[in-house]
């Protein structure tokens, strides 16, 4: 089963994976589709004020080449990941723990000191390919928190559950969520 979504002026066959027994999702995916990550991030550059924020951050690793070609295309010199796991480079890491609805287990989420410190008092965007639950987005907004930095705006190309009620959130179009025999949930 699939589901047909238009974004960013493309369009695009997403499988529906199942999440539970009474729940599938849409999986969008940008690894390797070079010409939906460039639509994306021009489509989300343009909603998003570019005197609103000094740094953009990201979760690794869906959303990763997102919010390289954001940075490339606005000029932006530097973007941070937060990584799933602490790595020898980086210095008195900070973490938080995370569940999203695609990961089936929880993880922790970490910046190195060296990030915090560009971090420390700026205005960071927060960017994801797909924000549902939330908990990634708030995972992020305590590493900024902890980091000494302020979130300034959220930015996604899709929104889908729970994401669809947030007024701080911009996405570019809203996905749906699937009942096992791939009909849209009502």
């Amino acid at each position: 089963m699939t589901y047909t979504m238009k974004v960013a002026g493309l369009e695009r066959q997403l499988p529906l994976c199942k999440v539970s027994d009474e729940l599938y999702i849409g999986a969008f995916i940008i690894f390797g589709d070079a010409e939906l990550t460039v639509a994306c991030a021009s489509a989300l550059l343009e909603r998003v004020p570019a005197d609103s924020y000094d740094y953009m951050l990201t979760a690794e690793a869906k959303s990763i080449p997102l919010i390289h070609e954001m940075a490339r295309q606005s000029g932006a010199k530097n973007y941070f990941i937060a990584r799933k796991g602490s790595k020898v480079y980086m210095r008195d890491p900070i973490h938080v723990s995370v569940r999203s609805i695609t990961t089936l287990r929880q993880q922790d989420l970490f910046l190195g000191a060296d990030d915090c410190a560009l971090i420390r008092g700026k205005r960071i965007l927060l960017v994801d390919d797909v924000i549902s639950t939330g908990e990634s987005l708030h995972a992020l907004e305590e590493l900024v928190r902890e980091a000494g930095g302020t979130v300034t705006g959220r930015a996604a190309i899709l929104a889908e559950g729970d994401a669809l009620e947030r007024e701080d959130i911009t996405y570019l179009a809203p996905l749906p969520l699937f009942n096992p025999d791939g009909a849209v949930k009502g």
